[in-house]
């Protein structure tokens, strides 16, 4: 993972097979989950992350062991011994909140640094709070920390005023050990909000209605440790069937759940692609000519924000104006300008941004934004004419897990400096 810098030659088919590689969403929660449990548990499918090494120094720093050899991870929290997961950990990833439900409801404390150091109210950190409220929890700030307590937690009916991933994740972690029946009324509905609530019923627990926008929980006493294999990780999936139709590749996608990615499958086929469905794989064939078509990012079941950027890309080298509307993150369209700098013609209105292709794309030097954004750029030097320069590029190692061989093996030219 080592290396901050991609080089990317563009003009080359990618075909072939690739394989999916465990969800970066689903993992991160999961191993979480496993402070709930005073038990080893036995991850399978793990992908080697850079997210995922932060989320193990955290907990690392609460005093839990952790093993992993050849994709699966042991943990073992038997020795936790601290409550507090500190600024230094938190600043690399917001998902590291995620240990304050379940710290809470096996230690009855918690103690987080803020996100980013950014405000409760700034991103749905707040929606948490409120919930572990509701559980009896007091909460209060200090110094950038966010000091959760409770004397035991207890069953609450909980209406989520978004359908926050996170918060729906935090909420039932800490509703798995609280006395009593909780209710998430507008629950998130992701695949990854469904492979948690497996986990968390493999060690004894009890939720009900995962995948949809009412969860169940009823509390248990204490929860065993268990075995679990995260699902297959619809984004990476998604990104190479875009990563194929950009470069007018015959490739097939090996280890993807299609129901996982029915919006971004959809899409594809409104472009002119082609996409036969098998029960764990899809064979994407390239159109002649790619035509435009808008999308709107919207909560599970609709077209992820973390394909944004990609379809971005792959607009650039279509017939027609496509509107892309973000409505899930602010600033989400950093990669737009870098996009133009390789010769794409994108406007930005609000949270709208209007792609006019085909462009002729050209190699230039770019720098990635975020994880997402990081991809998109690839995609995009894929289909320019020369060489580009991708600079941050540790930001996509947080979640795709050896993207440079995987993408060398069907057909790219990429090299990291």
């Amino acid at each position: 993972m080592s290396g901050d810098r991609l080089s990317v030659e563009g003009g080359n088919r990618l075909s072939g097979k690739i394989n999916v590689g465990g969800s970066k969403n689903a993992v991160l929660p999961v191993i979480t989950a496993s402070l709930l449990s005073s038990d080893p548990c036995r991850i399978s499918e793990v992908p080697k992350l850079v997210d995922v090494e932060v989320i193990l120094d955290v907990l690392a720093d609460l005093g839990a062991r952790a093993a992993w050899s050849d994709g699966e991870l042991t943990i073992d929290t038997s020795l936790l011994s601290n409550y507090e997961a500190s600024d230094e950990m938190v600043s690399k990833m917001r998902a590291s909140i995620l240990v304050m439900g379940p710290l809470l409801a096996r230690m009855g404390k918690a103690k987080v640094s803020m996100p980013g150091g950014c405000a409760i109210g700034a991103r749905p950190i707040d929606i948490h709070i409120k919930g572990f409220e509701a559980m009896g929890a007091t909460i209060r700030t200090e110094n950038g920390y966010v000091l959760a307590e409770t004397p035991g937690l207890k069953g609450a009916r909980i209406y989520l005023d978004f359908p926050s991933v996170g918060a729906t994740e935090n909420l039932m972690m800490a509703a798995s050990l609280a006395k009593g029946p909780t209710v998430l009324e507008n629950a998130a509905e992701e695949p990854e909000i469904v492979d948690l609530a497996n986990f968390i019923n493999s060690m004894g627990g009890r939720v009900r209605g995962a995948g949809t926008k009412i969860i169940k929980i009823d509390g248990v006493p204490s929860l065993t440790g268990c075995e679990h294999q995260v699902i297959p990780d619809r984004i990476e999936a998604g990104s190479y069937l875009i990563a194929a139709a950009i470069t007018g590749g015959e490739l097939v996608v090996e280890n993807v759940i299609p129901d996982h990615i029915k919006p971004v499958i959809a899409k594809l086929k409104e472009v002119g692609c082609s996409i036969d469905e098998g029960e764990s794989s899809l064979l994407i064939r390239p159109s002649s000519r790619l035509i435009s078509a808008d999308i709107k990012t919207l909560p599970y079941p609709g077209f992820p924000t973390d394909m944004q950027a990609q379809f971005m890309s792959l607009m650039t080298r279509a017939r027609g104006a496509s509107v892309i509307t973000e409505t899930i993150f602010e600033n989400r369209f950093m990669h737009a300008d870098e996009l133009r700098r390789m010769g794409a013609d994108i406007r930005i209105n609000g949270r709208s941004a209007v792609v006019e292709g085909p462009s002729d794309l050209q190699g230039a030097s770019v720098k990635a934004s975020d994880l997402r954004a990081g991809m998109a750029l690839i995609i995009a030097a894929l289909a320019a004419d020369g060489v580009s320069e991708i600079n941050n590029a540790r930001l996509i190692d947080r979640g795709y897990d050896d993207l440079v061989q995987k993408l060398n093996s069907i057909g790219a030219k990429i090299k990291r400096a």
